[in-house]
């Protein structure tokens, strides 16, 4: 009895409030953020950009994850996947949200304008603005292309990153969100399409529901060949070598087997392998790109 009830032990206060942050989804966008830092210069990135900028854009992701389960708690109620968050179960009031969010929001400014620049710090909350606002209360519930429109708040990191220690933007950073952008379809709606009864009770317009699973399978495979050559952009336009490329083109490899697959001889088990593929990809796929940049052939 005892080892049941320490089993079903419901959560502290504080693994709530920490589970708003979706921490595995906010480490992703940090380590890409993280990797913009380490691209941007030839050398070390400095431990104050390097420290305060990764706080700092912490914290306004966690604020922005945050007001994504405020605005949603009604529509993550109704899906398996979600319905334990707090929010979802009315155990964190609006108000409690709000505040933390606000605390977080407010922490993270503060971290990247005074240790950082005031250049990350406008693009950080400008990324807060497109996803916590424009993406969650806008354009989520309004279009089934809402993931590819609402992208480039998700992809913004190395961009956050590069401006952290070299206070600009070029080019390269571009082409680093340009490949979160046109990866994140593929990633999107491979969960969307094992999850299409959760989405359909949630009343959202997700493309399986919207346009069927076959379109949708169509999608995840023109976005990954997309993603494949885009991801062939940092070596063609010198930003990484032949260690890069060859990882990139592996990489890539498995990625269209599983699309392909998803399209043509699709099972929730393939989406699922899809999904989780995809997460490891885009890890494997910057780290890459940081050993190739120190190491390059």
């Amino acid at each position: 009895m005892t080892t049941q009830t320490a089993i079903h032990k419901p959560p502290t206060r504080f693994a709530q409030y920490w589970a708003l942050t979706k921490p595995r989804v906010t480490q992703l966008a940090v380590f890409c953020a993280v990797i913009g830092m380490f691209l941007s210069t030839d050398g070390f990135p400095g431990w104050r950009p390097l420290i305060g900028g990764t706080i700092g854009i912490w914290l306004l992701a966690g604020a922005a994850f945050a007001v994504n389960c405020l605005v949603e708690a009604e529509i993550d109620a109704r899906m398996a996947r979600t319905a334990r968050r707090a929010t979802a179960m009315g155990e964190l009031t609006r108000a409690q949200t709000l505040s933390f969010s606000g605390l977080l929001g407010g922490l993270g400014m503060w971290v990247l304008y005074t240790q950082v620049n005031p250049l990350t710090m406008w693009l950080t909350f400008v990324t807060f603005v497109g996803y916590a606002i424009i993406y969650t209360i806008v354009l989520k519930p309004a279009t089934p292309q809402n993931i590819v429109i609402g992208g480039l708040s998700g992809a913004m990191p190395p961009a956050l990153g590069w401006a952290a220690v070299a206070n600009d933007v070029p080019m390269q950073a571009w082409l680093l969100v340009l490949i979160i952008f046109v990866w994140t379809p593929p990633h999107f709606w491979a969960l969307a399409m094992y999850r299409r009864d959760d989405y359909k009770r949630s009343g959202l317009p997700m493309l399986p529901i919207t346009h069927g699973m076959e379109f949708t399978g169509l999608n995840v495979w023109l976005y990954t060949v997309v993603l494949a050559a885009t991801t062939l952009l940092p070596f063609a336009a010198g930003m990484s070598g032949l260690l890069y490329l060859a990882a990139a083109v592996v990489l890539n490899g498995i990625f269209l087997r599983y699309a392909w697959l998803v399209w043509k001889h699709y099972t929730d088990i393939i989406a699922r392998k899809t999904f989780a593929w995809s997460i490891i990809y885009l890890s494997l796929l910057f780290a890459a790109l940081l050993v190739d940049h120190y190491f390059r052939f």
